[in-house]
This record gives C-alpha cells, structure tokens and sequence, in this order.
C-alpha cells in the first residue's frame, strides 16, 4: 500500500514519493524575495506651437442672449474638441452674397455655381482628386467683386492659409476655374504615396505657376476674417447660432477698433488699370488687422459643436505692444462658441494671439502644418 504524509508547510496529505520531489521547490518558493518596484519618470507633454490660455474669460460687457436650439439637436458638450478639425491643405471661400444655402452647396441655383465646378476638379474623384492634399470649398457670405462690365457674371474666392483674394472667376468658360485650381490649389510637391504614379499623372496633380497669370487681379489678405458656421439648410444649429455670433463679432471688433468692412473688395479690372483710374479703397494705406469681415458660411463640420468659428488671422499683424502676433498667419478653429465668448476671442486670439484651449478645434498655418494642442 501507499503511504501518505502530511506536508509540514502546505498542510495537506501528499503520497511520500512526491513529498520528497516537492520539498526543494517549496523550500525555494517560499524564499522568493518581492522585486523593489521600478521608477518610472513621466515625459513632460510637448508644448503646443504657439501660445495658449486654458479658457476663454468671462464678459465684461453685455452680450447677446443665446438662441433657443431644437430639443432633437442638443450641443455636443462631452467630446474633447482639440483634433475634431479635419485636416486640409486649403480653403477655397466662394463668395456668394447669400447667408444660407442648400444642405449641398453644389446643387445651388441648379448646379450652376462655382463650387459645384471646383468640387468636379478636385473632390472626390475629381480630374485633380488628391487624398493627400485636401482641397475644402466653402460659400460665405460675403459679395463678390463687381468686374467693370457688369452685365458679366463673376464670383470671388478667397484662399487660406494662402491668405489670397480672387477677384475675377467669370462664369462664361471653365478656364478661370481651371487656372485657380492649376494655379493656386494643386501641391508644389506629391506626397510620397504617389511615387508609382505614372510621369503624366504626377504632373497633372502639380502646380502649375504658369496658370496665375489667367487670373487678373489677385490680392494679399490683410483683413482679418471671422467666419461662423450659419449653415441653417444643412443644420438648424448652426443656422440658429451662426446670425446672433456674427452681430457679437462686428460690434465687438469695432469696440477694439477693429474696422469693419461690409462692401465688396474693390479691385481694379483691366479697363480701369488702363484708364489709370484711382479707386477710393485703393487710397488708403492699411495695415494688417486693422480692418476685418465677419461673415456667415456653409457646412464645415461638427454641427454638434456649434457655434463653430474659424479666425484667419493675417501675415504680418502686430499686436498692440508693436510684436507680431504669434497667430499671424495662421488659421483657428473654435467650436461650442457662444456670446459669452466673443469679447474673449477678440481680446486673447484676434488681438493677444492666444489660443483658447477649451474651444480649440484645430488649426493650419500659412504653408499648410495643421496646428494641434
């Protein structure tokens, strides 16, 4: 028979031919020291490029009191914001006189609109499509130029973070808008993704300089530009939100003296140039930021973030102590903006050239490197 025994340190009955085989490993289990815990040593976060304040400060002055929004489209308040900016290499702004839209703005007035144009050349399977050099079309609000023959249809675009203003796009050819897109849209450079493209496709996806000089006309940016979501074809959110922010904006601005430009850019046309004509606008010497346009504009993204706003700040804009303001040239994406907001967003981003943390979407810097927290 097989005899048993009961082990002295795990207090149960063993078979003694393994009580023997155990005793060592138990021995040696039992003497196993617990390893001193390792120190780890936390990286310091990098820095964001360019300087930040945590959030925006509260009012001192009165503002405009808030819109009712639809109970069914409630403001998405739970969702970080920094990085819902989707990235783009640039923004066309196309200049349509109108505050709203159609939920697709290239079905506008039939599908005969400039936008519906550029989004055949460089939109998703476009002639000049490029997954890698985003190409954002936006209606805004603000008028075009007026060419000197009028009975010519025209539209004006603006470009960011170019910082470019485009006055003549006449709607009698393709060939202005291909000159725009060839011009100033497409890369200087491929992304290395498309090494194995063939040698024609890859230069059709370039730049071509030579295509600027179909384009009459075309300006630096000097005006700051404020531009909020009013969107209400596409979502009520943005359409309730968006008219209320512009009118906070425009007063505000003024109240830094900020002047505030409503008209159409004034630029002269080839028969004016001829004529030697002097266009009042033309006469005065303006510097950077000391004039903006507040306007309204189409879908972006993140409804449920409204109100969402975009501040283009121009190259070159001194803030008040003679330094240049960080953000110049760049481009800033702010969303859940109320009127609480605005006088904080004049004086810290427009004015001190501070992004505000806890309404920063995103943003792009003049040459195209998206800015993130």
């Amino acid at each position: 028979t097989e005899s048993f025994t009961t082990h002295p340190e795990l207090n149960y009955l063993l078979p003694s031919f393994l009580l023997m085989s155990l005793r060592p490993i138990a021995r040696s289990t039992w003497r196993l020291r617990v390893p001193r815990p390792r120190r780890h040593y936390a990286i310091p976060p990098k820095p964001p490029p360019f300087p930040t304040t945590p959030t925006c400060p509260n009012p001192t002055c009165t503002c405009s009191a808030m819109p009712e929004l639809p109970p069914r489209l409630p403001i998405d308040y739970k969702t970080a914001l920094n990085g819902t900016m989707a990235p783009y290499a640039e923004q066309v702004l196309i200049c349509t006189g109108q505050e709203d839209w159609s939920s697709k703005i290239e079905e506008e007035n039939s599908g005969d609109n400039l936008a519906a144009d550029l989004k055949e050349l460089v939109g998703r399977g476009g002639t000049y499509a490029d997954p890698y050099h985003n190409i954002s079309v936006t209606n805004c609000s603000f008028p075009s130029t007026v060419p000197g023959r009028e009975e010519i249809q025209n539209s004006s675009a603006y470009l960011f973070p170019s910082f470019k203003y485009v006055p003549f796009l006449p709607r009698v050819s393709f060939d202005a808008v291909q000159a725009l897109v060839q011009g100033y849209l497409l890369p200087t450079k491929l992304n290395p993704a498309h090494d194995n493209l063939s040698p024609i496709h890859k230069d059709r996806l370039l730049r071509k300089e030579e295509a600027k000089a179909m384009l009459y006309g075309v300006q630096v940016v000097k005006d700051v530009l404020v531009l909020i979501c009013g969107h209400g074809g596409r979502d009520a959110r943005c359409g309730v939100i968006g008219p209320v922010l512009k009118h906070d904006f425009e007063r505000l601005l003024e109240k830094q003296d900020i002047g505030i430009r409503n008209g159409p850019v004034v630029v002269k046309g080839p028969r004016e140039e001829k004529e030697g004509k002097v266009l009042r606008e033309e006469e005065e010497v303006r510097q950077p930021g000391e004039t903006a346009r507040v306007g309204l504009i189409s879908h972006i993204g993140g409804h449920k973030f409204a109100g969402n706003v975009i501040l283009y700040i121009p190259p070159g804009m001194r803030m008040a102590d003679g330094k240049e303001n960080p953000l110049a040239g760049c481009g800033v994406w702010y969303g859940r903006v109320e009127t609480k907001h605005v006088e904080g967003i004049v004086k810290e981003t427009v004015l001190g050239g501070k992004v505000i943390e806890d309404l920063f979407r995103g943003g792009i810097k003049q040459g195209g490197e998206i800015l993130r927290l």
